[in-house]
């Protein structure tokens, strides 16, 4: 495959005054925003990155009056192991960048593909990620049209590093970010949490549950588009990754200063989630996933909503687990099933590391 073009930049990685050099797995917390504010967005900052999404939509600066707008994202792949319940590191690529494209309001429909090998990989393994990829891109109806591949040395790549890059166009006629939420919407989530973080942990240490977990790695344009072309006003969208629903729901919180009202009794989690997040000593709030999202729609839009996510697999169990307050404290608040409440923040690292 051909190399994809090379973005560089001259501007100098700023020093944080008395910091020392951390690295660490995880992210979603708090330490991988301060990385961000502190030494990527003063290196690289312009609007587009600024703007805090899970990909960048731009204008095309020479494009005549009503050509379609681009989104832009990329990720990196290096969850262990290989492969899992429901999935694994190819269709995890694929579908990782593909939702990222969706939160935008964009339709996917372009995908590089950057593979970093370990010496000594089994052929088998690669032929098996790669058909992996393919089926995946076919699902979500999108090319990969460019790529590039590097084989490092034995002990160095944990087998495969995945980094995919995705195109789409907007189809969202108004900005799908935390800027546009606003006081009385409605948030939706998409189905049930932590099943992906789950089946990955006991796929990892062979933990043996009773039941399977298998993770909910799917793509997620097909109802987000839906949303888009039958009108609803959605205000933002994010998808649960790295942090899972409390993460995301902070993130937000904090980039449009509401306050975001969440009821604990509403959100989906199945019961072997729940019980192996007991054993484990986690909160499913906070646990990955790669098929979920939440939805910010204006409330008078909400049940039409729910119906047209529920005519899809991927989102059959969508409901509303919260809205958004008047108060300008850029909070999280959950009523518990105790009927008390708490304030929801982001974990000081992630529960469970190389989960995507």
């Amino acid at each position: 495959m051909s190399d994809a073009t090379v973005f560089e930049t001259t501007c100098p990685v700023p020093r944080v005054p008395g910091a020392r050099v951390l690295l660490a797995h995880g992210g979603g917390g708090r330490l991988t925003q301060r990385l961000i504010e502190d030494v990527f967005l003063p290196a690289f900052g312009n609007p587009a990155l600024l703007a805090r999404h899970d990909g960048a939509v731009l204008d095309l600066p020479a494009a005549a009056p009503g050509s379609p707008r681009l989104a832009m994202s990329t990720d990196s792949y290096v969850v262990q192991p290989l492969f899992f319940p429901g999935g694994d590191i190819g269709r995890l690529a694929v579908f990782g960048t593909v939702n990222d494209l969706a939160m935008c309001g964009a339709r996917p429909l372009w995908l590089s593909a950057g593979f970093i090998l370990e010496e000594g990989l089994q052929l088998d393994d690669l032929h098996r990620v790669v058909d992996s990829m393919r089926a995946a891109a076919q699902v979500a109806g999108v090319l990969l049209v460019t790529g590039d591949t590097k084989v490092v040395d034995r002990g160095k790549g944990d087998g495969i590093f995945l980094n995919t890059a995705g195109i789409g166009v907007v189809e969202a006629t108004e900005p799908l970010c935390p800027a546009a939420v606003r006081p009385g919407d409605r948030i939706l989530l998409s189905g049930d949490v932590g099943r992906h973080g789950i089946a990955i942990l006991a796929a990892r240490e062979s933990l043996g549950f009773e039941s399977e977990l298998e993770s909910d790695c799917a793509p997620l344009s097909e109802p987000v588009l839906d949303l888009i072309r039958e009108g609803v006003r959605v205000h933002c969208l994010r998808d649960l990754t790295r942090g899972g629903l409390g993460a995301a729901l902070v993130e937000i919180a904090e980039a449009s200063r509401l306050r975001l009202m969440l009821d604990e009794r509403a959100v989906p989690v199945r019961s072997d989630v729940t019980a192996a997040c007991e054993i484990l000593g986690l909160d499913p709030l906070y646990v990955a996933n790669e098929g979920r999202f939440v939805a910010f729609v204006d409330a008078e839009d909400a049940e039409r909503a729910l119906a047209i996510l529920r005519r899809h697999v991927v989102s059959r169990n969508a409901c509303r687990i919260g809205s958004v307050g008047e108060a300008t404290d850029g909070l999280v608040t959950m009523q518990t099933r105790l009927g008390s409440t708490r304030v929801v923040d982001l974990p000081s690292g992630e529960q469970l590391p190389r989960i995507c």
